[in-house]
């Protein structure tokens, strides 16, 4: 049954084999047993019951919460040639008997629900009679008074199962549970405590950071437009931020969407609709949004402010790199974020669960304030104890120098206590800045020492440093009506002169992803298709199927086939077109790598082995000295036929070639090309690690600096880590900037026959230029030409 269950991954879903925990809980399903999952967002759940619907007899039923997830999966299914519906409060009363119809017809294999569907007595009868294998809970934490989402309509899915003629298999799923939820959830389904499959907790493609002090307004706009080509989440607690964030991005040029309970139905669908289509890259939201979005593309999701526990924190910050790419998660810490939240918990929770709820709001507090590794922090509390730190997240990855600002920071506490200690954070930084309104005059506060201190600078700016002094417990807010900054201890010591306070310095915004040209040419087209097909452009095909294109380069239909998330109707339906946009491209134009590689078991090779032991026991030394493995497997790849020949081989030069080169080529004679079994192998080439010399310096003048030196191409590729392609980028800009002439890359010998193939197929491209040259003039010498007679 496995067997055939792994047959419908790769037919369908286009992967070879289950992640971690999928095969598992498959496994364990399919042989009938009742079965909770705990698998991290983005980890395959879904794939959980999709594929058992698929081996099983019958229409399995999925209940999920949210209406929006619930069209996205069916969407996605279809695209697969996978039968599924969905039944909920969007369809009308003529849709949904139709559909009710097609399902007592057999036409479908899963149908999605809410819970609340399952109290319809037209949807019970409708499904009498039925073959109901497997009832799925998604979002399984949301039947426990524990869970960070608890839903009273989830209690009853036990009370429906018990009534279905006969008894289904039961398949729990949830993100995110402490060891109490899961419990709970096992106990109110009768799934066996012993059944439960739980993966890691760690999302090794993420790095978490939180940023303290920050000037968050800033820091987001900034963020955004540097990553304007990604996709992202902006999480605010309120309405009121969230619409703040969403003008401030629009007036900065951003196409921004927003999302939250306050917009109409017809706003937030036609928001979700363009986030989701790509149309637009960035959507603002309150944590209404986002548990129901099936988008795997999402390259970082950021936390305007603190989340109220750290369930929810994980389950939103997850929503970032579900493909499993590299993604960033942020949050933006500020002390006004604990009242903020303490506040929302009082208004919408009862009291009974209130101080379970506050206790995990510390934990939040805890995480912001956390020294050592965050992703550790966060597997510690869902009892998971990891043996080493992630080795990406902020903290592990901080190399920022501190900043002694111990003077600014008595200035500020001086101010504070002069004050009285009767006062807001805004109120003390318009003392500071020197601002003469009303209030200032009223308490005379511009008679102050300490007025006007830092009347160089805004005060935004001056409380954004205030709020770096509270997440160091320099100062301390005394929360009320009106809440006032105090002095600690802390601070006490270091307006006395007793103690020093240093800042790190200010976070840089990195850009995320690689420039990669066939990438982007590759998602242009997902995006045509999309159009035309009205669909997502993830439902085509996801970011990490693309990026595979373009690492292994496929050439053919079945080439096609090896790369995950391609499955045969996928293939058949597109595979003609993304083949068209990757034959524009050659390995060498988007860093990777073609390399030929024989088995050290091929008689060729292993001949030119024994030879290389011979010729090294007369002479005494090792084998490696005379050619080493990788030149003997060029060898038999290039299989030169004359002395000319052999070097063309990297890695033998003149003074080998006259040496050895007949020997070699003595043993080459006596096979046959076509007998040589070579495997291309296509390597991804290194990105660009320490740039040589001060970081300012433009990368392309650091590569014309060691080109002046007298390095050639190799050498330099070879000194910063990069391939031959990136250094000879760098030599165009170079002579584009009118800083290098190009004349000793162009054969002058074939300038006539450039220029000729320039004039009648420039517009067709470098593939088709090359074609029409002789094969001695290298891409490089094309664009060089170009650039300098163009």
């Amino acid at each position: 049954m496995l067997k055939h269950a792994e047959h419908l991954l790769q037919q369908y879903f286009g992967y070879s084999s289950f992640r971690e925990g999928q095969k598992e809980i498959v496994q364990q399903i399919l042989s009938g047993k009742d079965t909770m999952g705990i698998m991290p967002t983005g980890g395959g759940k879904s794939i959980c019951y999709q594929i058992p619907s698929l081996v099983f007899e019958g229409i399995s039923i999925v209940i999920s919460p949210l209406i929006s997830l619930m069209k996205d999966q069916v969407d996605s299914l279809a695209q697969m040639g996978i039968p599924a519906t969905y039944i909920n409060s969007s369809l009308t009363i003529k849709e949904t008997r139709t559909r009710m119809s097609r399902l007592a017809a057999g036409d479908f294999k899963l149908i999605y629900v809410a819970p609340e569907r399952l109290d319809s007595w037209d949807f019970l009868e409708g499904i009498h009679g039925l073959k109901i294998p497997l009832v799925a809970i998604d979002e399984a934490h949301c039947i426990s008074q524990w869970g960070h989402d608890f839903r009273p309509s989830y209690q009853n899915i036990r009370t429906f199962i018990d009534q279905l003629p006969q008894k289904p298999i039961v398949l729990a799923l949830t993100a995110t549970a402490t060891a109490l939820v899961r419990e709970d959830i096992c106990t109110l389904l009768d799934i066996p405590l012993n059944h439960t499959i739980m993966t890691t907790f760690e999302r090794k493609n993420l790095a978490f950071q939180v940023l303290q002090g920050e000037d968050n307004e800033s820091f987001i706009k900034n963020y955004v437009k540097k990553n304007n080509q990604e996709v992202g989440i902006i999480y605010a607690a309120t309405r009121k931020d969230v619409d703040s964030l969403y003008n401030l991005l629009k007036k900065a040029g951003v196409q921004v969407a927003k999302y939250h309970a306050g917009l109409s139905k017809a706003e937030r669908t036609r928001y979700q609709e363009d986030f989701l289509f790509d149309r637009i890259k960035v959507v603002v939201a309150t944590s209404a949004f986002g548990m129901g979005i099936d988008k795997s593309n999402v390259r970082y999701v950021i936390h305007y402010q603190m989340p109220k526990n750290m369930e929810s924190y994980y389950q939103e910050a997850g929503r970032a790199g579900r493909d499993g790419l590299d993604s960033e998660c942020i949050l933006l810490y500020s002390s006004q974020d604990v009242q903020v939240q303490r506040f929302l918990i009082e208004q919408s929770t009862e009291m009974s669960r209130q101080t379970g709820e506050l206790k995990k709001l510390q934990a939040m507090v805890d995480y912001s304030h956390t020294e050592s590794c965050f992703q550790t922090f966060i597997l510690n509390y869902f009892d998971e104890f990891p043996n080493e730190d992630c080795g990406r997240c902020g903290n592990c990855t901080d190399t920022r120098d501190s900043i002694e600002v111990t003077v600014d920071a008595q200035k500020v506490l001086s101010c504070v206590m002069r004050m009285g200690q009767r006062f807001g954070k805004t109120m003390v930084a318009q003392v500071l800045t020197g601002s003469k309104n009303k209030n200032i005059l009223k308490f005379r506060f511009n008679q102050l020492p300490t007025f006007g201190l830092f009347s160089d600078q805004s005060v935004k700016e001056v409380s954004t440093f205030m709020e770096f002094l509270i997440s160091g417990n320099y100062l301390a807010v005394e929360q009320g009506q009106f809440p006032v900054v105090k002095m600690t201890p802390k601070g006490k010591a270091v307006l006395l002169g007793q103690s020093k306070v240093w800042r790190k310095e200010q976070t840089s915004i990195k850009r995320l992803g690689k420039e990669n040209p066939l990438f982007s040419a590759l998602r242009e087209l997902r995006q045509e298709i999309a159009i035309e097909e009205g669909i997502p452009p993830i439902a085509v095909f996801e970011d990490q199927t693309l990026q595979e294109m373009c690492t292994k380069f496929p050439t053919t239909l079945a080439d096609l086939l090896q790369v995950q998330g391609i499955g045969v109707q996928k293939q058949e339906k597109y595979g003609a077109r993304f083949l068209e946009v990757i034959g524009h491209f050659q390995p060498e134009d988007v860093g990777v790598e073609i390399k030929k590689k024989v088995s050290k078991d091929d008689p060729l090779f292993v001949a030119l082995r024994a030879l290389r032991s011979e010729i090294a026991s007369k002479e005494g030394v090792p084998p490696f000295f005379i050619f080493s493995d990788q030149v003997l497997m060029a060898m038999c790849a290039q299989f030169p036929k004359t002395l000319a020949d052999f070097l063309k081989i990297k890695g033998i030069g003149i003074q080998k070639q006259q040496k050895y080169g007949k020997q070699f080529l003595q043993v080459l004679s006596q096979y046959k090309r076509e007998d040589v079994k070579i495997q291309e192998v296509v390597e991804e080439t290194k990105a660009i690690k320490k740039p040589r010399g001060s970081e300012k310096t433009p990368t392309h003048l650091i590569t014309l600096e060691l080109y002046r030196e007298g390095k050639e191409i190799n050498d330099i590729a070879k000194i910063r880590e990069v391939t031959n392609q990136t250094i000879e980028n760098h030599l165009l800009k170079c002579a584009e900037e009118q800083l290098l002439d190009l004349e000793p890359f162009i054969p002058m010998e074939f300038v006539e026959e450039l220029q000729y193939v320039a004039e009648k197929h420039k517009a067709d491209g470098l593939k088709a230029m090359k074609e029409q040259l002789p094969a001695e003039i290298s891409y490089f010498a094309i664009r060089a030409f170009l650039v300098k007679y163009s």
